[in-house]
């Protein structure tokens, strides 16, 4: 008998029946050692999620993604649209990012790290087991009249459900308007802030329907990722996978019989009791091989290596291993595509850090008025520009003007010659500069401009001043 997985399962998913329609999975109550893992990483990682938006440091919301009005908050650093470019850069970092840690683990995130799974596995369905029971409750229960069990428990069960997706919402919001703005919300009342309260609502419903009703459905029709696996993995990559050449040995699988000995009859160590299947939140069989619903929760790897001690045989017929490793013995290796993920990993973080030193508190842009020649004003040459100053910090500066650098002139602005730009604020205007002819040595002539607060120089920047084309 051949040691190869049986691939019938690329034929069928396990959320779609034989007519097409959708199959809900009533997975059994995961228990284990990973399972206990996953609900320390899973709580951690959920209170980081509830806590961030209402931290702040320096006046900054930790983490905020205020796409509107474009204004982000990353690790209590704002970022505004000028800074976009490290915006860009740090989501490639993060892209990279998962891209090695699929080649070389697998679609662990998914199972760990995801929100997804987090809210689904680690509170949604918990709650379900309590209100509902295990595996066998719930199937039952799905397959039995509106009574008034059923009507209670599932109004329980929804109205429960309404009120986390509610929070989720709330704290949603929080990431894209700011805490503040949720707070406010808060005391006005939905009436004097409908739109935000509407989008409230909306997330709200939106929430509601994916952990009620869609559920596993978006790990395997709307992520994206899951359709990486096919282009990322390898026989090398670290997975949830089933030893098949243990399970299944000459002789196959087999229903366990204590009276004989296994390794004598040559039938596998899989004793074909379908617990890796009923306890998959995918409602998928392990022992098919890797598929692209696997999102590697463990959750069969701590119910195998209940079966195989209750029965006596040795633990890890399911686990974490290459295929590799599996069917040739192969120690992991760190792969040439593994280190070239790594190297441009690298390189984008090198570039990431550097751009984060060379980025400023106060951004100033100078351009030439569009269309407008240069004047003469006596025996100075005077151009025309505009000016916008981004003030990237929470404290005001209330003595900002300009003074040329390492060129003599003057510059006048149109209005205060010294004005203010507040906290995380923009101060926009016209200015002119003008500068004795004889000093010019061409047509164009490149000035830097400095801008102070008082006496500190907080900014330069650089632009061209044009001239005539003859000189002294």
């Amino acid at each position: 008998m051949s040691n190869l997985p049986d691939e019938a399962f690329r034929d069928t998913i396990g959320t779609i029946d034989e007519g097409g329609k959708r199959k809900f999975i009533f997975p059994k109550k995961p228990s284990g050692k990973f399972y206990d893992y996953r609900k320390i990483v899973s709580y951690v990682l959920l209170a980081i999620l509830f806590i961030n938006p209402f931290i702040k440091v320096n006046g900054n919301q930790f983490m905020m993604f205020n796409i509107l009005e474009r204004r982000f908050n990353i690790f209590g650093f704002p970022f505004w649209p000028q800074d976009f470019y490290l915006f860009v850069i740090s989501m490639l970092i993060g892209v990279v990012f998962i891209l090695l840690f699929t080649v070389v683990f697998g679609r662990i995130f998914c199972g760990w790290i995801c929100p997804q799974t987090i809210f689904l596995e680690l509170v949604f369905r918990r709650i379900e087991y309590w209100i509902d029971g295990d595996r066998g409750a719930q199937t039952r229960l799905a397959k039995q009249e509106w009574n008034a069990e059923k009507i209670r428990k599932r109004l329980i069960k929804w109205t429960i459900f309404f009120l986390i997706s509610f929070l989720i919402a709330n704290v949603f919001l929080a990431y894209l308007v700011g805490s503040d703005t949720l707070f406010l919300m808060i005391e006005q009342g939905p009436i004097k802030q409908a739109s935000n309260f509407i989008a409230l609502l909306i997330f709200t419903g939106v929430f509601y329907f994916v952990f009620v009703w869609f559920r596993e459905q978006v790990c395997i029709i709307a992520c994206p990722y899951g359709r990486l696996q096919g282009v990322l993995l390898d026989n090398k990559s670290i997975n949830v996978a089933y030893d098949f050449v243990r399970g299944e040995k000459e002789e196959g699988r087999a229903k366990f019989n204590k009276k004989e000995d296994r390794a004598l009859t040559g039938k596998g160590d899989c004793i074909d009791c379908l617990q890796c299947v009923h306890v998959c939140p995918m409602g998928i069989d392990i022992r098919n091989g890797t598929q692209l619903e696997c999102t590697n929760c463990t959750a069969c790897i701590d119910e195998c290596d209940h079966i195989m001690e209750s029965v006596g045989l040795p633990k890890g017929l399911i686990r974490y291993a290459s295929e590799d490793e599996i069917a040739k013995k192969e120690p992991f290796k760190f792969t040439t595509r593994m280190k070239g993920y790594t190297a441009v990993l690298f390189i984008l973080l090198s570039i990431f850090v550097g751009m984060l030193f060379l980025r400023t508190d106060v951004q100033a842009v100078v351009l030439r008025l569009p269309g407008q020649l240069f004047q003469h004003n006596g025996e100075k040459i005077s151009n025309v520009y505009t000016y916008k100053i981004v003030n990237k910090t929470m404290k005001d500066y209330n003595d900002i003007h300009f003074e040329l650098i390492d060129q003599k002139g003057e510059i006048k602005n149109v209005g205060k010659r010294h004005f203010k730009v507040a906290k995380e604020g923009i101060s926009q205007g016209t200015l002119f500069i003008e500068i004795d002819e004889v000093l010019l040595e061409s047509d164009k002539t490149k000035v830097k401009i400095g801008v102070y607060n008082g006496s500190e120089l907080i900014e330069t920047t650089t632009t061209n001043f044009l001239g005539p084309r003859s000189f002294n």
